[in-house]
């Protein structure tokens, strides 16, 4: 398979075929697969099909702005970076890559928990701000170990993800014998020989593991790890102890009914991140897009939404922003990017869908982010 040349990427599908032809078969798989029949998955960017931009004429739209303000910090583009875990896995480059790539547009970056870089290092790459993502860990001390780190590291803002209390149905890793660290088989050997560019990093670069996590180096699979680590029991009481524990912004990360919005905004989060976990959780899930309206109709103006899922083009974000969220966000455009020419290819890909918000805003006729509104939409 010929590899693709990133500068020709002309969209998100561009580099995910880049990232195809240079990732690892279970690596890209890990990075593009879905739960079950991963309709969902499907759905979160189908869903943006059923509303469409009605434009305004004569606007004098030349420059628009596109900042906004996300929990207090004003930021260049209407979108933040989505945390996932283990981009080493991806490319050596690991979370440098979209670092970089959301201080290249003046964004925030989500550190996940399980990060192939440490909260510490991570931290020291860039002067931009960040958030930081936390699973319910059964293990109480790790959990106030690792809030008191980012706070010390200069985390502005917790993202709680609550939609993994166990492991979707992700039938794409096992039938790669998907696992972190990986363990190499006769069939990741011969997947190997279709991405030598992966394998010769996989062989010279340090061990890929979770860094943040002491005594994580065996092999286990990401139900294993799930089933052993995260507290399915966790609840609305837990998370009200939590955000006493971290006493800063917050939001959580994982809803889509409008019933937890609300018992969510009572309980103190800040902002409330709409998604079904990019579809690899709960099939047959609500699009996030199409459960916007419900939620912002159900909280006060002073919670903060944030669209997570299904976003590929800058038409999309400007939908989301008509229907009522404050920001959108996205994992898989930059770990795509990541995959195909790391760290250059996941600020092409970040870097694309700013450059699509600025160019649709003056199509559509809009002079600022805070001019988006129903009017919009149909």
């Amino acid at each position: 398979m010929f590899l693709k040349n990133i500068d020709k990427c002309l969209n998100i599908d561009d580099f995910r075929a880049a990232a195809c032809c240079r990732a690892h078969r279970m690596v890209f798989d890990y990075i593009d697969g879905g739960a079950d029949d991963e309709k969902t998955m499907a759905q979160n960017s189908a869903a943006f099909d059923d509303y469409e931009l009605q434009f305004k004429v004569l606007t004098g739209v030349d420059n628009p702005d596109t900042s906004t303000t996300l929990l207090g910090e004003k930021i260049d583009v209407p979108f933040i970076l989505s945390p996932a875990a283990g981009n080493r896995l991806f490319h050596h480059h690991g979370e440098r890559g979209p670092v970089k790539a959301a201080e290249k547009v003046g964004t925030i970056y989500s550190l996940a928990t399980l990060s192939s870089l440490s909260i510490e290092d991570v931290a020291a790459m860039t002067s931009g701000p960040k958030w930081f993502q936390l699973y319910v860990w059964k293990d109480r001390v790790l959990v106030k170990e690792m809030l008191d780190r980012a706070k010390a590291a200069g985390y502005k803002a917790l993202i709680l993800t609550v939609d993994l209390p166990i492991a979707g149905n992700r039938e794409r890793d096992p039938r790669n014998g998907m696992t972190v660290p990986p363990k190499i088989g006769l069939k990741q050997i011969w997947h190997g020989l279709q991405a030598p560019l992966w394998v010769y990093d996989y062989l010279t670069k340090p061990e890929i593991k979770y860094a943040n996590l002491s005594g994580a180096g065996s092999a286990v699979t990401l139900n294993e790890f799930v089933a052993e680590q995260l507290d399915a029991s966790f609840n609305w009481d837990d998370a009200e102890w939590l955000l006493g524990e971290w006493n800063g912004p917050a939001i959580i990360k994982g809803v889509v009914r409008a019933d937890d919005a609300v018992r969510a905004e009572k309980t103190g989060f800040n902002a409330i991140s709409i998604s079904n976990h990019g579809g690899r959780q709960l099939d047959t899930s609500p699009a996030p897009i199409s459960c916007l309206e419900p939620i912002r109709d159900a909280v006060s103006d002073k919670t903060e939404l944030i669209v997570d899922g299904g976003i590929r083009r800058g038409t999309d974000v400007l939908k989301a922003l008509a229907l009522g969220a404050n920001a959108v966000s996205f994992a898989r455009p930059y770990l795509y990017g990541l995959a195909a020419g790391g760290e250059k290819g996941a600020i092409a890909a970040v870097e694309m869908i700013a450059d699509a918000i600025r160019r649709d805003m003056i199509l559509m006729g809009a002079k600022s982010i805070k001019d988006i509104d129903r009017s919009f939409i149909k």
